[in-house]
């Protein structure tokens, strides 16, 4: 079945512009248009036309950075007018097709999918990408930085190779996207909360997660560069640290080189500090849409990690009909059909024992 889903996705690629017809696709794949749609997001996780919504819209975000006008865009993507493409994109967004086109934002990428099997991930290599953001800011590469990395393994690759020169280097060794939080970050009822949750003890945890940003406790930077990429389990992640930069009133400057892994590109943005302590208590603690305007990217990962916290949500619906896979199996189809939430396999063994009821 994966076959026709496939095939599913090929025709859809090829009808991104213009109107999307179901019953055109049915007609190709030689199935109901009931059976398409059922199947499809049986397998995939997603309603076909949440897909081509997604599809539509990330690709409209290229044509608005080439310039071309929103009503072009609109036509292209057959859109009704260019007021339904401009709520369709602030709905997903959070911000309106002319605020992208002025100021360009990353936001979280919607890649095609492929349901077939995957190869081993690329090798981290941003050395081409650094030396062009070396090129354009000198002063991020010197002692006065801190660098965070979102996770052990980034860190380790840019620190043992010195890639970001004489400054300083420290991961976040978190998932902020699973388990209870506190008010304060970092504080000994975080500290407790979160270990409890990743089911560590509180010395384990410390040791894991507090120890390794002691310089981020104990020094002062005037610059602070945040490498987080645009999945859900990034974004919570960097809402955490840049909620903890206000609560602790730093007064530098702060940069996210936000990236996608797949084509190894970092999008450098200077972030004004101001609401993110906020929006941390809104999301974290009182699970509701954040009240204040953020970076697309970010403004999508909540979206999503919301979407979550439902009973029902896409990626139990999505367990549950997979009852005959194996664990390990299974944990491999979740990673490659929902690449925006950025789940690793602790979080989705979690899921698939709290829906198998192990």
């Amino acid at each position: 079945m994966n076959d026709y889903i496939q095939s599913m996705i090929e025709w859809i690629e090829e009808h991104l512009t213009g109107t999307f017809s179901l019953d055109a696709l049915s007609k190709y794949i030689g199935y109901s248009p009931y059976y398409c749609s059922f199947k499809f997001h049986q397998a995939t996780g997603i309603s076909m036309r949440r897909y081509v919504l997604l599809r539509k819209l990330y690709l409209s975000t290229e044509n608005l950075a080439k310039g071309w006008k929103v009503i072009d865009i609109a036509i292209e993507y057959g859109y009704s007018s260019q007021e339904a493409y401009s709520r369709a994109f602030k709905s997903v967004f959070g911000v309106s097709p002319g605020e992208m086109q002025i100021n360009q934002r990353p936001v979280q990428s919607y890649a095609k999918l492929t349901l077939m099997q995957k190869g081993e991930g690329k090798n981290m290599n941003f050395k081409e990408e650094v030396k062009q953001l070396q090129n354009k800011k000198a002063e991020l590469f010197d002692t006065d930085v801190l660098n965070i990395f979102n996770g052990q393994r980034m860190y380790d690759e840019f620190h043992s190779n010195k890639v970001m020169g004489n400054s300083g280097y420290v991961p976040f060794n978190e998932a902020m996207c699973v388990h209870p939080t506190s008010k304060r970050i970092f504080d000994d009822q975080f500290i407790q909360l979160r270990a409890e949750g990743h089911q560590s003890s509180v010395e384990s945890y410390k040791k894991m997660v507090i120890e390794p940003l002691k310089p981020l406790f104990q020094n002062y930077y005037n610059y602070i560069v945040v490498w987080f990429g645009e999945d859900v389990f990034c974004q919570m992640n960097l809402l955490t640290v840049l909620a903890y930069l206000e609560q602790s009133n730093y007064k530098g400057k702060v940069f996210l080189n936000s990236f996608r892994d797949d084509e190894f590109k970092v999008n450098q943005t200077e972030l004004l500090l101001g609401n993110y302590l906020d929006v941390y208590e809104e999301v974290f603690l009182h699970q509701q849409k954040p009240s204040f305007k953020l970076l697309p990217v970010m403004y999508q990962a909540i979206e999503l990690h919301l979407s979550m916290l439902a009973e029902d949500n896409s990626v139990k619906k999505y367990i549950k009909n997979k009852d005959h896979l194996s664990e390990f199996e299974l944990v491999k189809q979740l990673i490659s059909v929902f690449p925006t939430l950025g789940y690793g396999d602790l979080q989705y063994i979690e899921i698939i024992k709290q829906v198998r009821k192990i």
